[in-house]
């Protein structure tokens, strides 16, 4: 259930964001429809979409556009979805490669509907990705597949290099913000995949949904001993009024907060601020860590 004390908070003039080219906003956008393929840039209302398409990167969302579950700050559609598309791993390889892409960003809606909750799915994108592009490094941002090893296995033997799963937001809202997910799945998934120590793991969360600092960093602290290696931290912003409300904006001085007690704990890189999300600067983030 949504939050009945909302009161609607006006977004600060520092939470807001230039559009930046339409040109090359269009020229991406058009690539994308033309190779019918889904973004979570553009179905999660992301505030850098301009930046982003702008330097011609994207996060691709597979598996289509309608979600099978209904968490309270996400704007993807949830409707009965349609069957996976066997064509989208070429599309996907092809406009990677059309965009000059060496960094491939790739996150699904949920498939509770499917047998394999769509692992086979990832499994096939990731190695179409490695076939067409040589040297490509591929980041997940991952469902829980209900904590199923089998399944997490099954992306992983795929060759992935960052395998990305989010908590999302901390222990205490986690079921009213996501109803029909679960904190200790969502943790195991962590745990399972840091323990086979085949991949970079990261995870993320947003602020400004009723946590306090204090909660945000007893969560870095969780995600320390799961085993996770990179985080990152944005403001979290109501896509409409029927979505979870902002209970705050978060200031820099919290987020200075979060990266200093990410480092104490040991993390590679705490990446945190009012517009950071899972996969913004994705590669910028990925190559620094790697020298």
């Amino acid at each position: 259930m949504l939050a009945t004390t909302d009161v609607t908070l006006r977004l600060p003039e520092g939470f807001r964001k230039n559009l930046r080219n339409f040109k090359e906003r269009k020229d991406v956008h058009q690539l994308l429809r033309k190779s019918q393929l889904n973004t979570v840039c553009e179905e999660a209302r992301c505030p850098n979409i301009g930046e982003c398409f702008t330097n011609k990167t994207a996060t691709f969302m597979i598996l289509g556009d309608k979600c099978t579950r209904r968490c309270h700050f996400c704007s993807v559609k949830t409707a009965k979805p349609a069957a996976p598309d066997a064509k989208e791993a070429q599309n996907l390889a092809d406009a990677a490669q059309q965009l000059g892409l060496d960094h491939v960003v790739m996150t699904s809606v949920d498939r509770d509907d499917l047998k394999d909750l769509g692992a086979g799915h990832f499994a096939h994108c990731i190695e179409t990705l490695k076939k067409h592009i040589p040297n490509v490094t591929i980041e997940l941002l991952t469902p829980d597949f209900k904590g199923r090893h089998d399944l997490i296995d099954q992306v992983l033997r795929a060759g992935p290099h960052i395998f990305g799963h989010n908590i999302e937001t901390v222990e205490r809202l986690y079921r009213q913000v996501r109803p029909q997910s679960h904190w200790h799945v969502t943790c195991s998934v962590l745990q399972y995949v840091a323990s086979q120590k085949q991949v970079e793991v990261k995870s993320g969360m947003m602020v400004g949904l009723g946590e306090t600092d204090d909660e945000v960093c007893e969560t870095l602290e969780k995600l320390a001993t799961f085993g996770a290696q990179v985080v990152t931290i944005g403001q979290y912003l109501r896509p409409s009024i029927k979505h979870w409300p902002v209970a705050r904006y978060v200031q820099p001085e919290s987020y200075a907060r979060f990266v200093t007690h990410g480092k104490a704990l040991g993390f590679k890189t705490v990446f945190a601020g009012p517009f950071v999300r899972s996969s913004y600067h994705a590669k910028e983030t990925h190559r620094a860590i790697a020298l």
